[in-house]
C-alpha cells in the first residue's frame, strides 16, 4: 500500500476529492515524521505505537572480508503493534 492507495480509501469513504484526500495523508505523515524527529512517542490506539530509541555501539561481522566491524551508535524507530492489530494476525 502506498500513499495514493490511502488517499483513494479516504476518497471512497468520505466526500473529499482525491487532491484533498492526498493532502490529508501527506499532512498526517508529516506530523508523524515531525513527532519522531522531536523524539516524541506516537500512539495510535488499536493500531500501534512508535518511538525513537537509542541504538548501542556494537560489533558485527563483515562476511565478505571475514572481519569484525564496529557498528556506530545511532537511533532507530521501534514499532510496537497495538492489541487490535495483534488480534488480527
Amino acid at each position: 500500500m502506498i500513499k495514493n492507495d490511502i488517499a483513494l480509501a479516504i476518497e471512497d469513504r468520505s466526500e473529499f476529492s482525491r487532491a484533498k484526500s492526498l493532502l490529508i495523508v501527506e499532512t498526517i505523515l508529516a506530523s508523524l515524521k515531525d513527532a519522531l524527529i522531536n523524539d516524541e512517542k506516537i500512539e495510535i490506539r488499536g493500531f500501534a505505537s512508535l518511538k525513537v530509541v537509542d541504538k548501542k555501539t556494537g560489533y558485527g561481522r563483515d562476511i565478505r572480508r571475514k572481519k569484525q566491524i564496529k557498528i556506530k551508535r545511532g537511533k532507530r524507530i521501534k514499532f510496537r503493534p497495538g492489541q487490535d492489530l495483534k488480534n488480527l494476525t
